[in-house]
């Protein structure tokens, strides 16, 4: 039995409130030092050769795990780009691979984090971003581990992977690493909060990746607002900073005599202590491991005392009856309103503000929402106290409303606001109701109840920040309670909804730039102007002559769900038919994919849906009114849709090609009747000339905010260039404007006039019942089928042997001062006998050289923020993609120093001792194997076997299996053919996005010979291409 260290003391291990499904294990532990830290023993973390518990364990009487062998060793998946363009908004970075009963055996990671209680707020007024620049100097190296990269390194020799981000009051450092590496990843952690070297010439490096950070946000409207916010700020008040930090902030500090080390050490002394940390290890070992470990590693660490925040100073932030007109960068009118609240930190069991968001920004009948987009003024509302650390902190609690205007709403805005204020009327006037706090009551206990888990380290990151807002017992649950009903409380917060308490925010591309009270915001350089908001306006909204009628509460939500019973599996089945996907209807119209879980038993399921429209892609009209009908349907839709979404059952609706992409996903209970009214809706929908106005208007906003960053941009251009038939957005915009309404109603009925329908049931729905779903959709569209020969086939460019190609193209973004460099090669078709090894190899070689790539071109040459390679997956295409942005090198610069790491690849895999292959390799076959850390993962995954029409539903199983016997002249092989200098084989595409500081004509003659595509149309109609999956 392990021994547990007595320099350490622990509460019961029933303190933390967790799920009756939740089989992780937690414990609390105080260190002598103050450092307070969660263990988490995660029974599903095992190593291979084990079935249910680490290797060398005993189960205990208890459950527990005793490990008897403590061990003393001291990114970007395949990317399937079927659409195109990506979401700003998201990153898609699930690494999780499938697994299932029967098949290998799973894994899952072992993560850690640590929350310092000190941030942003820390900063000295004379070296602002401070705080954020240690956070960046920990990873630097320390006195045990002097080498700069020796923990991203052995992170990702092992399978991990790391990151940090700095909020107002705390920063939060995390990692996740394959299951027998935790305790050598947590002995190079703890060193970070135990002896940081901070040398002097890696600062002078690192102070230019803040700065990359910073240009990274230069032309973002949101993080513009948020600095216009704290720039006119009262004076004194923590929120009047520049947070970020950049070179400017930082060296300029440097040239007015501070001692920057200095300041950054003494900042450190202050607050790395253990009073200040929060520590939580998620393994799979035993909790009396863990506890060891951490008391052997953390017990180093400073000592300190545990403290509250320090009295803030009690002034109000902003000037009252102030109005802000923010340009824009992106063609959109927001309107924000910003009201202070006191801090509500301790009010977490009752939620005052969440109650007061939830009406303030419903979007049912009655709704704000639904009477100012009636009357056409608006698109979207949101309201509430947003989670990041400048809207929650211990100062005050920020709530805001962001309204997205119309043109008509822009010129209405004092209206607008007269709406909000007639509505927040309406709530002082009713009384706050106890049966919309038991909603929200009743959603949050069945979201605790059935939680689906996140990756490790997320999951890691948000328990050690909730140590910051929670009792101990509340880490897990005080996300989600509403305990307790305070009537009293919910009026108070209201009461500081007062034009007198109120900000406004107008950010808008509409701008008055001769005005002669145009002022700039110093660290951005925004242009705002500051107005006034007249006395008896002010009194006006406070105190509205009426009401009007159309506004009220929402009614009872009717998909709140009540059925939370598990579907048992049919165990008559086979064991394949159970672990995978199974084809339950083939027919021409609709074919059904179906799998019953048996891992997660949760009462939730995810069905999604591919639908085939009828010449949806054919040309550029068709392709514009498509995505036009499939914006109008979801705002007739919108209603509905937000019901269910309150509800914790979601939809997304989008267009891919010539398909309509439905995904309904959530709890189960009332997941048909949602499907049976968003397809009675669609199948009878006709639009309106008022909403066919609106929503044309919002399209074109949409298209001309297309590429505005530089990272999105180079993306679209590469596969612009690699896709047969792809309709440019500029095309689009001059298409857009001609159409009509008249246009739109002749397009629909030809567009559902004949389908196909692929789609896939998965989780908690019997086989019986998946049926029923595909009977839902024949019910309402009995079409006739759209055979294989009348769908879009989708067709890759092939690079021919030898090619080297470029494509120049200058930033959307006049003020855009990023260049990005994507280099692009191009392996093979995913297809054949020999496909799973080539993926797998890709995939390797990735692991291997991905960590040297950052370390080189990022840590040492600071090129710029992003630095990051990739194999990519384009309409089962395989290739390998190395992408660099940067504020401070054109992309000649960038391209060059790039082809000089490929180059060096070659004595990097020369090097490459049997050891570390052996742990690239494990490593990735680990990942490979790792369990799907939910339900919707999970989903995913098989969902991208679909749309790819690859079907492999075990694909990553069969890549872990072959990785087995791959070897490290496997993956030199690769190298010498597909991106060697030297070799014939290799096919490369490079687009070159310019950023305004830069210059096209550069001369380009230090990069070996390249041809540079001029002409798109010419150069596609001589190319050759692979042919469809659909062929």
């Amino acid at each position: 039995m392990a021994v547990v260290d007595q320099s350490s003391s622990s509460s019961p291990d029933n303190v933390v409130i967790k799920a009756p499904n939740d089989k992780r294990l937690y414990r609390v532990v105080h260190l002598p030092n103050g450092l307070c830290a969660v263990l988490v023993h995660d029974p599903e973390i095992f190593s291979e050769g084990s079935s249910t518990t680490p290797r060398s364990t005993k189960t205990l009487k208890n459950g527990d795990v005793d490990d008897d062998d403590e061990e003393e060793d001291l990114e970007d998946e395949d990317e399937d780009e079927s659409e195109e363009e990506e979401d700003d908004d998201e990153e898609d970075e699930d690494e999780d691979e499938e697994e299932e009963k029967g098949g290998p055996l799973p894994t899952k990671k072992a993560a850690a984090a640590l929350c310092v209680g000190m941030g942003s707020f820390s900063d000295p007024f004379e070296a602002q971003g401070l705080a954020h620049f240690l956070e960046h100097m920990l990873f630097m190296g320390s006195t045990k581990f002097p080498d700069e990269n020796e923990y991203d390194s052995y992170l990702s020799k092992h399978g991990g992977s790391s990151n940090a981000f700095t909020e107002t009051e705390y920063t939060c450092y995390h990692f996740e690493v394959n299951r027998e590496f935790l305790k050598g990843a947590l002995g190079r952690f703890s060193q970070f909060f135990i002896s940081p070297l901070v040398k002097a010439e890696a600062m002078d490096r690192e102070v230019l990746a803040v700065d990359s950070e910073f240009n990274q946000v230069l032309q973002s409207d949101n993080c513009r607002l948020e600095q216009l916010q704290c720039h006119t700020s009262a004076p004194g008040h923590p929120l009047n900073r520049f947070f970020w930090g950049n070179k400017k902030s930082l060296v300029d500090a440097m040239e007015k005599g501070i001692n920057l080390r200095e300041q950054i050490l003494e900042l450190y002394k202050e607050n790395y202590h253990g009073g200040l940390m929060k520590l939580v290890v998620i393994g799979g070992e035993s909790l009396d491991t863990l506890e060891n470990w951490v008391v052997e590693l953390f017990s180093d660490v400073k000592e300190g005392q545990q403290m509250e925040p320090e009295e803030r100073i009690n002034i109000p932030i902003w000037k009252a009856g102030k109005l802000y007109r923010l340009e824009a960068v992106k063609e959109v009118h927001s309107l924000n309103l910003t009201w202070t609240l006191p801090c509500l930190k301790m009010e977490y069991l009752k939620k005052p503000q969440d109650y007061l968001a939830h009406l303030l920004g419903h979007e049912g009948k009655g709704s704000l929402h639904f009477f100012l987009k009636a009357k056409g003024w608006i698109t979207s509302l949101s309201a509430g106290v947003a989670e990041d650390g400048m809207s929650r902190s211990s100062v005050a609690y920020i709530f805001n409303m962001c309204i997205h205007l119309t043109d008509s709403g822009l010129e209405k805005v004092y209206d607008v606001i007269e709406v909000v204020y007639q509505y927040i009327k309406l709530l002082q006037q009713i009384s706050p109701q106890n049966w919309i706090f038991k909603e929200l009551q009743d959603i949050g206990k069945i979201e605790f109840e059935f939680a689906e888990e996140q990756p490790q380290d997320d999951y890691a990151a948000e328990l050690a920040a909730n140590l910051l807002l929670y009792s101990e017992e509340h880490i897990i649950y005080g996300d989600y309670v509403y305990d307790m009903w305070d009537e009293k409380l919910i009026t108070h917060v209201l009461n500081f909804l007062t034009p007198e308490n109120m900000r406004v925010d107008i950010l808008s591309k509409s701008f008055d730039k001769q005005s002669k009270d145009v002022q700039y915001e110093p660290w951005f350089g925004s242009r705002f102007i500051e107005e006034d908001i007249s006395d008896s306006v002010l009194k006006l909204w406070g105190n509205p002559p009426e009401i009007n009628p159309s506004l009220h509460l929402p009614s009872k939500n009717e998909f709140i769900p009540h059925d939370f019973s598990i579907r048992s599996v049919n165990l008559s089945q086979n064991h394949a038919s159970i672990r995978l996907p199974n084809c339950l209807i083939d027919q021409p119209l609709i074919k059904l994919w179906h799998k019953h879980d048996d891992t997660f038993n949760v009462p939730r399921a995810n069905t999604y849906f591919l639908i085939t429209v009828k010449g949806g892609y054919d040309n550029l009209r068709s392709c514009v009114l498509t995505e036009l009908f499939v914006n109008l349907l979801k705002d007739e839709l919108n209603e509905t849709l937000y019901q269910a979404d309150v509800a914790k059952l979601e939809t997304t609706l989008s267009v891919i090609g010539d398909k309509l992409e439905l995904k309904l996903y959530g709890f189960n209970d009332k997941l048909p009747v949602l499907l049976s009214k968003i397809l009675t809706i669609a199948r009878s929908f006709t639009p309106s000339n008022d909403r066919f106005k609106v929503i044309k208007e919002e399209m074109e906003r949409s298209y001309r905010n297309t590429n505005i960053k530089p990272l999105n941009h180079s993306c679209y251009l590469r596969l612009q260039l690699l896709r047969e038939l792809f309709w440019d957005v500029d095309d689009k915009i001059h298409c857009l404007v001609d159409l009509s309404l008249t246009d739109l109603k002749a397009h629909i009925p030809k567009l559902l006039s004949q389908l196909h329908i692929e789609g896939l049931c998965h989780g908690n729905v019997s086989k019986e019942e998946a049926i029923n779903i595909a009977d839902i959709f024949k019910c309402n569209f009995s079409v006739e089928p759209l055979t294989v020969k009348l769908r879009h086939k989708e067709r890759v460019l092939c690079l021919p042997s030898g090619a080297n190609l470029v494509r120049n193209v200058n930033v959307r973004n006049k003020l855009e001062v990023n260049s990005v460099v994507e280099l692009y090669f191009q392996i093979e078709v995913d297809t054949g006998l020999e496909a799973t090894k080539l993926r797998a190899l890709t995939d390797l070689f990735e692991e291997i050289v991905h960590e040297p790539f950052f370390d080189q071109l990022r840590t040492k040459e600071q090129l710029g923020y992003v630095v990051q390679c990739s194999t990519r997956v384009t309409y089962r295409v395989l290739g390998f993609c190395f992408c660099v942005q940067s504020s401070k090198y054109d992309p000649v610069y960038l391209h060059g120093r790039i082809d000089n790491f490929v180059a060096s690849v070659q004595n990097l895999l020369d090097e490459l001792d049997n050891e570390s292959f052996e742990n690239y390799r494990n490593g990735l076959i680990a990942k490979k194997l790792e369990k799907d850390p939910s339900l919707s993962y999970e989903t995913n995954h098989l969902w991208g076997q679909i749309v790819d029409k690859r079907y492999m539903f075990d694909m990553s199983e069969k890549e872990a299996e072959v990785l087995k016997s791959i070897c490290k002249n496997d993956v030199i092989d690769l190298y010498n053919t597909y991106l060697k200098p030297t070799s014939s084989k290799r096919r490369r595409l490079s687009v070159h996005v310019w950023g305004c500081n830069t210059n096209m004509k550069e001369d380009s003659g230090t990069l070996e010979p390249f041809t540079v595509i001029e002409d798109l149309t010419i150069f596609k109609k001589s190319a050759k291409f692979y042919p469809s999956i659909l062929e």
